[in-house]
């Protein structure tokens, strides 16, 4: 009798919008210039707390322009993915520090981090999930055919179609938990 080693599953999540509060300006998002304004919210813990207890990795992707715009330094913006990796206990991060004119494979919605992600960590993509609140993060999701899921933040910007919108996150870790268990694969 052999020992059957599978891939694991995972979840891809957006950072600013998703595991911390985005700053919102005019209807559009902005990442957090500091710690003191990263917010994260109790129903965003609980709910990774819930997704790891699935046995699922959690795989933070995030773009970061202003690194390249020289609004930030990458020591600033990686102190806060630190911070989220570390209160969520995330198993990883990937970061683009590049702006759209770059026109790199990393910046979303390019699939480039979850391609990196899926090497190192040897994810089996066929039922996993990707978590965003932009039409980038679901964009980047759907060239990889994961199930992806928009948190509706009622941003003024385009739309993609997800696979599934909500309005909370607590209803798209319910719908991924769901989905897990019950083997869903998407064709």
């Amino acid at each position: 009798m052999g020992i059957s080693i599978t891939s694991p599953k995972a979840v891809f999540l957006d950072r600013d919008g998703i595991l911390n509060e985005s700053i919102i300006k005019q209807g559009k998002p902005y990442p957090p210039q500091n710690l003191e304004e990263v917010v994260i919210h109790d129903e965003v813990k609980r709910g990774i707390r819930l997704l790891k207890n699935e046995g699922l990795l959690l795989i933070m992707i995030t773009n970061q322009p202003d690194i390249a715009r020289n609004k930030t330094t990458e020591k600033n913006v990686n102190s806060i993915n630190n911070y989220v990796k570390q209160i969520l206990n995330l198993d990883d991060v990937f970061m683009c520090i590049h702006d759209d004119n770059d026109n790199c494979n990393c910046r979303k919605p390019k699939p480039g981090m979850i391609i990196e992600a899926q090497k190192k960590w040897n994810i089996e993509l066929n039922g996993s999930f990707l978590v965003g609140d932009r039409w980038k993060d679901i964009s980047a999701g759907k060239k990889m055919n994961l199930i992806t899921f928009l948190l509706d933040l009622g941003y003024k910007e385009k739309k993609v179609d997800a696979d599934f919108e909500y309005k909370t996150f607590t209803q798209i870790v319910n719908q991924i938990i769901k989905l897990k268990n019950e083997k869903y694969i998407k064709s």
